[in-house]
C-alpha cells in the first residue's frame, strides 16, 4: 500500500507573526526614559510630603516645560545626527530682539516679536548652511555662534540700553495680549498652570506626528543614521538639516517670549549653559549622540526628570546644591538603561 504523503507544512511569514507587547515595548526609544521618570517620582512621591499635591505637580510641570520647549526641537535635531550649543543662548537672543526692538522703535510689542521670530529662524538657516556648506562638524559650528551670541547678547543691550538689563516694556501697546499668549496662566479647579505647559505639549504632538507619520520624518531618521546613504536615494539631506535647525530656532523663540513676557526685561547673559540641559533631557530621552534613533515622547520624559527632580529637591528640604550632582547621575543611569534596553530589543528580533 502506498503510503499517502502528508502536505508540506507552509512555513509563516514572519511579518505575520504576532509582536508581543514586551518586544513592542522594547522598540520604543523612549523606554528608558518612562522607566526613570516612573522611579523618580515614587523616589519624591516618599521622601517629600508636600511633592503629590496639586500645586506642587503644577510647579513640577511648569520647570519640565520650560525645559521641554527647547528639548523637543533639540531632540529631533539629535536624531538628524547633529547638535546645537547656541540653544541656549538663542532663546535669551529671541528675548533681548523682542524687548530692544519694540523699546527702541516704540513700536507694538508684536512687532518685536515677530521681528524676532525672522531673527531666531535665519539663525537657524545660518547655522544649518555653515554646517553643509563647509562640512565642518555641528560641534564647531554651533560652538562659533554661542560665542558670537554670547558677544552679541551682552555687547548690544549694553551699547543700546546702557546696562545688561533691557528696559521694561510692560506699559507698552500689545504687551497684555502678548503675555496671555507666552506667560500666562489657564486654571483648571483651584490651580493654576502656565501656559508654557500647552506650548510644550503641543510640540511634543506635533514632533510625534512629524517623525511618525510624514515623510519629514523618514527623512529625519536617514539623515542622522547615514547621511551620504541618504542623499543616493533622493533625500533631500541639505534641506532637512536646515529645517531642523529652524525648529530649534522656533523653540528658542516660544521660550524667549516667555522668558520676556513673564518678567518685561531681560537679563543680557542668561542662557548659557543651558543648551548642555536640553541636549542631556534628550539623551535621557533616548536620543542617541551618534543619531538616527529617538523620539520626541522621550524628550518630554527626559524634560519631566529635570522637572521633578529640580523641584523635588526643594520640596524635600535638601541643599539645592546636589541639584547637578543628580542631573549628572541620571545622564549616566539613563544612557546605560537606554543601552542596555537596546541591546535587549536588538536580541529578541
Amino acid at each position: 500500500m502506498t503510503k499517502t504523503a502528508e502536505p508540506a507544512t507552509t512555513p509563516q511569514d514572519e511579518r505575520l507573526l504576532g509582536t508581543s507587547l514586551w518586544r513592542r515595548l522594547l522598540s520604543r526609544p523612549e523606554l528608558g526614559a518612562v522607566m526613570g521618570a516612573v522611579a523618580v517620582f515614587v523616589f519624591f512621591s516618599l521622601t517629600a510630603d508636600s511633592f503629590l499635591q496639586l500645586s506642587s505637580l503644577s510647579t513640577v510641570l511648569y520647570a519640565a516645560s520650560t525645559l521641554g520647549i527647547m528639548a523637543v526641537p533639540v531632540a529631533l535635531l539629535m536624531i538628524g545626527g547633529e547638535f546645537d550649543l547656541s540653544a541656549g543662548v538663542l532663546v535669551t537672543s529671541s528675548a533681548l530682539t523682542s524687548s530692544m526692538f519694540s523699546y527702541q522703535m516704540t513700536a507694538n510689542v508684536w512687532v518685536g516679536v515677530l521681528v524676532s521670530l525672522l531673527v531666531t529662524l535665519a539663525i537657524g538657516v545660518f547655522n544649518g548652511a555653515m554646517l553643509t556648506r563647509t562640512k565642518l562638524p555641528s560641534f564647531i559650528i554651533t560652538l562659533g555662534t554661542f560665542l558670537m551670541l554670547t558677544g552679541l547678547n551682552l555687547g548690544l543691550t549694553k551699547l543700546i540700553s546702557g546696562t545688561v538689563q533691557t528696559k521694561s516694556i510692560s506699559d507698552m501697546e500689545g504687551f497684555d495680549s502678548a503675555r496671555k499668549v507666552f506667560a500666562s496662566e489657564i486654571t483648571i479647579g483651584s490651580v493654576n498652570f502656565k501656559i508654557t505647559i500647552l506650548w510644550w505639549l503641543v510640540l511634543v504632538a506635533l514632533a510625534t506626528w512629524i517623525l511618525l507619520r510624514t515623510r519629514w520624518g523618514n527623512w529625519i531618521f536617514a539623515v542622522g543614521g547615514n547621511g551620504d546613504a541618504a542623499r543616493a536615494v533622493g533625500v533631500p539631506v541639505t534641506k532637512t538639516r536646515i529645517g531642523l535647525y529652524m525648529g530649534v530656532g522656533f523653540g528658542a523663540w516660544v521660550s524667549g517670549q516667555h522668558l520676556l513676557f513673564s518678567f518685561s526685561r531681560v537679563q543680557s547673559g542668561e542662557g548659557v549653559g543651558n543648551e548642555l540641559i536640553y541636549i542631556v533631557a534628550a539623551v535621557i530621552g533616548g536620543c542617541l549622540i551618534t543619531g538616527g534613533y529617538g523620539s520626541a515622547i522621550g524628550s518630554a520624559f527626559g524634560a519631566l526628570i529635570f522637572g521633578m527632580v529640580s523641584k523635588g529637591i526643594v520640596f524635600a528640604e535638601w541643599n539645592a546644591d546636589w541639584y547637578k550632582f543628580f542631573l549628572g547621575a541620571m545622564l549616566l543611569l539613563a544612557t546605560l538603561l537606554n543601552h542596555w534596553v537596546r541591546k535587549r530589543a536588538e536580541a529578541t528580533k
